[in-house]
């Protein structure tokens, strides 16, 4: 059976990874002022710090309607026999309903999956889906078996300032001056499909980002090491490079990837924002 694996543009892989492993993306809209770019394909992290340094406001996104899946749908049914699709959490989004819509007029072809994620945390998903693929599983079992690890997605990261946060309602002023303050950065983590601050660093990005992993080291010592990202919002090359030394040394992952967030991601955490995002057992 050929089994087509697709996700909204809010999985954050890069376009090697999509090529690779023949991954159907269906964009998100990002809209600045009065234009509408696709997610992913024509516009950049920097057009957005553009567009919020001169606005004051942050863009806003859209959800893929209805309609839209049926026909992206419709096409891969054209060429494989079943559709596996993942979307970003259905309490961040109403993408999910729109695409779980969207299957219930091709007859049990079209699975749609709530990754309960955003950016990587849901690429994982998506990649995991793709090597069950390979193995030969039925939709039925992939669905099942992805669904089953949801809880087990370490879906985090550290902003390098709240300002986007803010901005999106999703942190007070008091909260951010204090940030200012005592350069504090939190750790965002998604539990149950929704965001919450979980701790709190004090120093530079570089200092907040070593306790960040050595953290997350201690928090899952158990992990699928089949691969991690490291996925950020442009971050300085050598504050990547600084934790990807960190995670070769702490862990023992196969394969570690990196990858820049999109512009829906990157939208509502601002620049320098980083995560390191893996399976835990």
């Amino acid at each position: 059976m050929r089994i087509k694996i697709s996700s909204d543009s809010t999985c954050d892989l890069s376009s090697e990874l999509i090529q690779k492993y023949d991954i159907g993306i269906i964009p998100l809209s990002v809209i600045l002022g009065d234009k509408v770019y696709s997610d992913g394909i024509d516009i950049t992290p920097q057009q957005i710090f553009d567009y919020v340094a001169a606005t004051k406001t942050l863009p806003k996104t859209a959800a893929c309607p209805e309609e839209t899946y049926a026909e992206k749908f419709k096409s891969y049914l054209d060429d494989y026999d079943a559709v596996i699709h993942f979307n970003i959490s259905s309490k961040a989004s109403v993408t999910h309903r729109n695409a779980a819509e969207a299957a219930k007029r091709f007859g049990g072809k079209v699975h749609v999956v709530d990754s309960l994620a955003l950016s990587t945390g849901q690429g994982l998903l998506v990649l995991k889906a793709c090597d069950l693929a390979a193995e030969g599983k039925t939709p039925e079992e992939i669905v099942e078996i992805t669904e089953s690890l949801r809880p087990k997605v370490n879906t985090s990261f550290v902003p390098d300032s709240l300002e986007y946060l803010h901005k999106g309602g999703r942190c007070s002023l008091a909260a951010l001056m204090g940030a200012k303050v005592l350069k504090l950065h939190p750790m965002i983590e998604m539990k149950d499909g929704q965001l919450y601050a979980s701790r709190k660093y004090m120093g530079n990005l570089t200092r907040c980002l070593k306790n960040y992993v050595n953290d997350l080291a201690k928090e899952y010592p158990d992990y699928d090491q089949t691969r991690c990202f490291i996925t950020h919002s442009c971050c300085e090359k050598e504050v990547v490079d600084m934790v990807r030394g960190m995670v070769e040394n702490t862990f023992r992952f196969n394969e570690i990837l990196e990858t820049v967030a999109g512009g829906v991601v990157t939208g509502h955490c601002g620049k320098n924002t980083l995560g390191v995002l893996f399976i835990s057992e």
